[in-house]
């Protein structure tokens, strides 16, 4: 009877640290220093920090409907009423949104950077991968509607879990984007996670998975299941391009064409040749954009290529 009492506390020990040791590496992801991200922007003639910090915008904390505040920044030059929303990755802040809003305002468009939750300066607890990050969005996307009012043209940037934030906003709360462009993201966060059990902790995921997402259910109150943009992609009737890198080992590529495929209606999808995860742009700047333009030009989206407020922030 000794013995099945020791066992069974044994057993227990190891679940109650199997459970809390992975939902503290979820909820709590150790997120980079906005200094390492600027001198890294920096250092690689991405980002002139000094023009960005003279650059003309404006600055607001909107409210999200899950109760704290979301900062968000909006740099509008044009008198157009084309505006591009830019959702950043896990552990990123907006100021790594800046290298892709040079992309967009040098295409004409009006842009909005914001940090997710847990990220920057906004608020909030714990990163949930998108499940709790979707209605952030769609607080950022109904804000700049009541801002600018109903004609506005909105596009949507996401890369990484940002794309994957993109991808359950428009797929299961609201359609709210005229286009939108999906840069790495997972298709399902039960399968990134069995990805990186197998390659980074060589850990089975037959084990860790249901024991971590008993306890994600109890701590964060959603499932791993939740977490799923290639349930909800089909649902998107909106021009999608889809983004990834051929050797992005973090995210794996197949993750995106799976989501492609499984998208309906007008869609496109580019895998650069070179980089990492999240490097697609940094990598090969010059087919990046001109899959862009490409998309827009096959979708009927204005944008026109031009000497912009963007130059100045780049070295």
């Amino acid at each position: 009877m000794k013995r099945i009492l020791r066992y069974s506390l044994l057993l227990l020990t190891v679940i109650l640290s199997i459970g809390t040791y992975f939902t503290n590496k979820l909820m709590y992801i150790r997120k980079k220093d906005n200094a390492v991200i600027v001198e890294r922007e920096s250092t690689a003639g991405r980002l002139d920090i000094s023009a960005y910090d003279q650059l003309e915008k404006e600055e607001h904390f909107i409210h999200s409907p899950l109760g704290y505040s979301l900062k968000v920044v909006v740099v509008a030059p044009y008198p157009s009423n084309r505006y591009v929303i830019i959702s950043h990755g896990v552990t990123e802040n907006k100021t790594n949104s800046i290298k892709y809003m040079n992309l967009f305002l040098s295409r004409g468009f009006n842009v909005v950077i914001y940090d997710h939750r847990r990220h920057g300066e906004s608020g909030g607890k714990t990163t949930s991968y998108g499940y709790y990050e979707k209605y952030d969005l769609k607080a950022v996307v109904d804000w700049l509607k009541r801002q600018n009012g109903p004609d506005v043209l909105l596009g949507i940037h996401g890369e990484s879990m940002g794309a994957a934030t993109m991808l359950l906003y428009a797929g299961s709360l609201a359609d709210g984007a005229d286009f939108y462009i999906a840069d790495c993201p997972f298709s399902d966060l039960s399968g990134q996670l069995t990805h990186h059990l197998r390659t980074t902790f060589k850990l089975p995921p037959k084990v860790i998975l249901p024991i971590s997402n008993v306890f994600l259910r109890l701590r964060d109150k959603y499932s791993i299941h939740d977490v799923s943009p290639l349930a909800v992609v089909s649902y998107i009737s909106k021009p999608v391009l889809f983004i990834h890198s051929k050797d992005d080992t973090f995210i794996p590529p197949v993750m995106t064409e799976m989501l492609y495929e499984q998208k309906n209606g007008p869609k496109k999808l580019f895998i650069a040749k070179n980089g990492a995860h999240a490097q697609s742009y940094n990598e090969n700047k010059e087919a990046y954009e001109a899959a862009i333009d490409s998309f827009f030009t096959e979708n009927g989206i204005p944008f026109q290529v031009e000497d912009s407020p963007a130059h100045k922030f780049e070295r």
